[in-house]
């Protein structure tokens, strides 16, 4: 898929006006609105494996990537897809093993 529509986040009870973000590491619902077409118009898991903004570290330094990335999964976090084009961010490759093998 080469465009994600992020719906929600899984996870985030949330707060009054408040609109959820995902980071790095984050599993999204999300639908594809550019890519193959048995992939388009359907409601369906996947993971944030790079994010543009900002975050800090636990070892205090900040790192950001030059895009938004994430990769469609099933519900037990197993990737669809057969490969990862770029970088994943260490906190994902952590929460997500499968995805770090493929990484």
């Amino acid at each position: 898929a080469k465009n994600l529509y992020v719906i929600a986040v899984q996870g985030i009870k949330g707060r009054l006006n408040r609109l959820p973000a995902a980071g790095s590491g984050d599993m999204i619902v999300a639908t594809v609105k550019k890519g193959k077409p048995e992939l388009r118009k359907k409601v369906m898991p996947a993971v944030v494996i790079r994010q543009r903004k900002p975050f800090r570290r636990k070892d205090g330094v900040f790192i950001y990537f030059e895009d938004n990335a994430g990769v469609i999964v099933n519900n037990k976090g197993e990737m669809k897809g057969s490969a990862i084009t770029g970088p994943v961010a260490k906190e994902c490759a952590d929460l997500w093993p499968r995805i770090a093998s493929n990484a």
